[in-house]
Parts: structure tokens; C-alpha cells; sequence
């Protein structure tokens, strides 16, 4: 018959460590196709690399940030941040959670809220909270599966287009 062909359908090994600088253009990259496919975040316009930098590398507010990187390429495959948010307590945190649009394995996120938990845990954070649009369905279980519960729906929050989106917010306790 023909040569058979060995196929792996082995997903790529990923490490979790803490973003650096260097991280910056691929992670922004990630961020704005996310962004431009829409229907997951509640941002709707891309992030400058200036922006994305300030938001989630090195900006006043920012916590932490790390990201999940294929072990044997180095290539960024998602990231998780906190930071600090004028309208929430002051030990608390916001969290923010990006995979690639074209890799999704199981556990990433897992393993990413895995290294921030512990991070909470040591730090002053009485909690964090998760502000997830109601219609982005993975993104609810997502948060779910790792311990956060809701607190609160903000409803109607428009999209820039005027569609009303209600907003689940959800807590974990980091105490």
C-alpha cells in the first residue's frame, strides 16, 4: 500500500513563568486578535504596544503578569494579569486572562491561575475579581472551574456598536 505517515496529536508542552518586556509584541499580538475576532472581551478597540505595556507589563497598577510559553519553541501561547482597579476595594485585584486564537489546550489557564493563586495567596490581596461578559461562555466556565463564584451581574453594559452586554462579575478569595 502507500507509506503511512506517523501523526502526533501530542499538544505542545508549555512552561508558566513571569512576563518580561521581551514579551511585549507577541503578547499585544495575542491580545488584539482576540479583540478583532470579538465576542470574549469586554475590550473592543486593539491596544497600541505603548498601551499594552502600560496595562499589562509595567504600569502602575499592574500586580503581575504571567505567560504560558511552548516549551520546546518559547513560543507565548496566553497570559494572565492583575491589577489594581480604581472602583474595586483596595486589596483587591482584577484579573485578565488571554490564550492565543489559534491554541487552546487543556490546563493553560488552569496552570496560569495556579502560579497567580499562589501569588495571591503570599500577597495582601483579600481577593480577586473577574468581570467576564455574559456572553462569553468559556470564559464563565473558565472562572468557574478555578474557584471564582459571582457577586454581582452590572447589567446592559453597551458595546461600542450600542448592544447592551450584562457583565458577570466573580470573586475568588485569595484569603
Amino acid at each position: 500500500m502507500g507509506n503511512a505517515v506517523a501523526v502526533s496529536t501530542a499538544l505542545p508542552e508549555f512552561r508558566v513563568r513571569h512576563a518580561v518586556p521581551g514579551n511585549a509584541v507577541p503578547l499585544c499580538e495575542i491580545l488584539n486578535i482576540i479583540i478583532g475576532i470579538g465576542g470574549t472581551t469586554a475590550l473592543e478597540f486593539p491596544l497600541s504596544l505603548a498601551e499594552f505595556r502600560c496595562d499589562f507589563l509595567e504600569g502602575e497598577h499592574l500586580l503581575l503578569c504571567f505567560v504560558a510559553e511552548d516549551v520546546l519553541t518559547s513560543r507565548q501561547l496566553a497570559f494572565q494579569s492583575l491589577r489594581r482597579h480604581p472602583e474595586l476595594p483596595v486589596d483587591w485585584a482584577d484579573i485578565a486572562t488571554f490564550v492565543s486564537h489559534d491554541f487552546n489546550t487543556r490546563g493553560i489557564g488552569t496552570a496560569l491561575f495556579a502560579r497567580t493563586r499562589i501569588w495571591a495567596g503570599d500577597s495582601d490581596l483579600a481577593a480577586i475579581n473577574a468581570a467576564i461578559r455574559a456572553d462569553n461562555h468559556g470564559g464563565l466556565a473558565y472562572y468557574e472551574k478555578v474557584g471564582f463564584r459571582n457577586y454581582q451581574i452590572a447589567k446592559g453594559i453597551p458595546l461600542r456598536d450600542g448592544t447592551p452586554v450584562d457583565r458577570i462579575l466573580k470573586c475568588f478569595r485569595a484569603k
